[in-house]
């Protein structure tokens, strides 16, 4: 899956389950299944494991709160 594909997948679902979560769950991690299911941690190597555990493979990793974009040369 390229970066674009990703995004358009990923936003969506970032949106709809994890930016409510933004102000009580700030700097944690969060996955999300393509089905909506959600597993929260203090730690992206926990949380992924644990998806990957509990949903099986193919979910979405995100840092829960503002997202930064940057640019290294």
């Amino acid at each position: 899956m390229d970066q674009t594909t990703l995004r358009q997948c990923g936003e969506p679902l970032y949106d709809q389950y994890a930016k409510p979560l933004e102000a009580e769950h700030a700097g944690k991690f969060i996955a999300i299944s393509p089905a909506g299911q959600i597993l929260i941690g203090d730690s992206l190597r926990d949380v992924a494991k644990g998806a990957a555990d509990t949903f099986g493979r193919g979910n979405f990793l995100f840092k829960i709160g503002p997202r930064s974009v940057g640019r290294w040369r």
